[in-house]
Parts: structure tokens; C-alpha cells; sequence
């Protein structure tokens, strides 16, 4: 195509055209141009260009770039920040300025904010493991007394709140997780296993997400009294889908506008943990475990700050 036609056909100039096929030429792109009148810009048969020339490990490392923390545990910050950079060196002048305006001013933050990230040794060999298909040999420590050795295949990693997860097959029973930050060692094996086919990372994660606090979180249940206000105070406390469901289905307020609540608790020591938060703001009423340990907890405090009951 002559320069004149692409000009006409990209609605740009001429003068643009010569601009822009010198720069295509200077940065390695076989375009050239043939003299005479049946000449014209002409592009080599067969060329396909890699996208933004990424590297693999650069390409595999995009869906990071707007996690420096996670991408940094996982050893691809450099990866991910020159993925980031070349991808935006592609784009054309409008789209390029939208998305420097939202790295400026949208930023992921993961952890929480009264928790430090999990201390992870292991988050290098087990994405390995998971990325190369490899079994991996731990040691992990579980929540009862001893720690126990198992050979993983890992399916995949999920970070939840600053910490990473491990989804894993160890013999039968399907897929399990397991907290990286307690693999007290880990070893890839020779060889590689077979990843199910049709096995959904984030379908199995959302699948145990709710079951873990629809059964595993919650072991029993708490009955209070609400001061009339303080259900902000009880969000920020337990949570607020927790306080939203306890809230709909209470009863109307008594005669000075308190509420009687049934909330799902872990158990009754962290219960106490919780609510002594709360303060004069609500009253444990069942079960009668709970409400004795607050008791306790408070004539504690009392002694402790010299202060006698009247």
C-alpha cells in the first residue's frame, strides 16, 4: 500500500505515515518500501510480533501487577513491574494516560490492618510445585498436637487477607487447604502429576469459603442484649454481615430501645474476647458459660484497677 492509501485508510497523514514506518523499521519490524509506480510500503510475508515483547515468566506475572506485595513473596516484582511497564508503552497515547491515571490513583492493599502478612519460607517451592506440576514432600503443622509429613500435589494458591493458602490434593479425599505459613519444610519430588482437568480454583476456594463459616467458623451461639446505637460498634466487632443477619431476625426493641440478638460465635472464650470490647454496650444473657467468663473477666478488671462494687 502506498503512503497516501494507508493514510486514507488509519485517517491520519501522509506525514504520519512516513513517521510511523520509520519508527516500525527502527524497532525491528520488516516493513520496507518498494519504488516505482507500482510501489508501496510492504511488510514481510509471515511476520507475527510477540505482544509488547513479554517474556513468558513476564506474561505469566500480569495478573500481579497491581499486587506488588503478593508478587514480591512470590519472586516476580521485577517481572511484574516490567509487564506493567511494557504493556503500557503499547498503548496508544489516550488508552496509556487512562491507565496511568488509574494506577495513580486506585491501589490494592491486602493484608488487614491489625495483621502483618504471613511469615511464608516455602511460598517459593510450593508455586513451583504448583506452577510445574510438581509433588511437593512437607512438613505441616497442624492445629492439634503433632505435625505431620504428607507429599501434596498442588492444584493452586489463594491469598486471603495477607495470607496464602494452598489447595492441594494428599491422598484420598479429594482437594484439601492448607495455610502456607505453617509448612515447616518442603521438598519437590521428581516427576510431575496430573491436574483434574475440570478442577476450578475459584469455584473449589468460594465452595470452601462458605462452608467454612457456615460450619466450621461458627460452633455454637450467643444471646445479647443490644444498647439502642451501639449495633456500629457490634459491626466492628464481629463483623458486619454477622450483626446484619442477627438484626433482621430480632425481635422489635424493648421499652428503652435495646434489642435481643442471637449471634454465631467460634466459642465462648473468643466470644469473651470479643464482646469485652463492647463494654457496658451489651449484655451476655445465654449461655450461662459465657456469661459467668465475662463476669470473671470484669471483677479481674475491677480488682486489677482497685475498683470495688457498690
Amino acid at each position: 500500500m502506498t503512503a497516501p492509501e494507508l493514510a486514507e485508510e488509519l485517517e491520519v497523514s501522509v506525514r504520519t505515515v512516513y513517521r510511523d514506518v520509520e519508527a516500525l523499521s527502527s524497532s525491528g519490524v520488516p516493513v520496507y518500501a518498494d519504488r516505482g509506480p507500482a510501489g508501496g510500503y510492504r511488510l514481510l510475508d509471515g511476520y507475527r510480533t510477540r505482544l509488547n515483547g513479554l517474556t513468558p515468566a513476564e506474561a505469566s506475572s500480569l495478573f500481579l501487577a497491581a499486587l506488588p506485595g503478593p508478587a514480591a513473596q512470590l519472586g516476580l516484582a521485577e517481572m511484574a513491574a516490567n509487564a506493567e511497564m511494557k504493556m503500557l508503552a503499547a498503548l496508544p497515547p489516550e488508552p496509556r494516560s487512562h491507565a496511568s491515571r488509574m494506577r495513580e490513583r486506585f491501589h490494592l492493599d491486602v493484608p488487614g490492618w491489625y495483621g502483618d502478612a504471613d511469615e511464608t519460607p516455602f511460598l517459593g517451592e510450593v508455586a513451583e510445585a504448583v506452577w510445574e506440576q510438581r509433588p511437593l514432600r512437607m512438613t505441616y503443622r497442624r492445629w492439634g498436637p503433632r505435625d505431620v509429613e504428607r507429599v501434596a500435589h498442588p492444584y493452586g494458591l489463594v491469598i486471603k487477607g495477607g495470607a496464602w493458602y494452598m489447595v492441594a490434593s494428599a491422598g484420598a479425599g479429594g482437594p484439601r487447604t492448607y495455610r502456607v505459613s505453617r509448612i515447616l519444610s518442603a521438598e519437590l519430588l521428581e516427576g510431575r502429576f496430573e491436574r483434574p482437568e475440570r478442577f476450578d480454583l475459584a469455584a473449589f476456594w468460594q465452595g470452601y469459603a462458605t462452608e467454612f463459616r457456615e460450619r466450621r467458623m461458627y460452633n455454637g451461639e450467643a444471646v445479647v442484649r443490644l444498647e439502642p446505637g451501639a449495633d456500629k460498634l457490634l459491626r466492628h466487632t464481629v463483623g458486619r454481615e454477622v450483626v446484619d443477619t442477627a438484626l433482621a431476625a430480632a425481635g422489635p426493641p424493648d421499652r428503652d430501645g435495646r434489642v435481643v440478638l442471637r449471634l454465631p460465635i467460634e466459642s465462648v472464650t473468643h466470644a469473651r474476647w470479643l464482646l469485652l470490647r463492647m463494654g457496658t454496650e451489651v449484655e451476655v444473657l445465654e449461655p450461662a458459660e459465657l456469661r459467668e467468663l465475662m463476669a470473671a473477666a470484669i471483677a479481674g478488671l475491677a480488682r486489677l484497677y482497685g475498683v470495688r462494687p457498690d
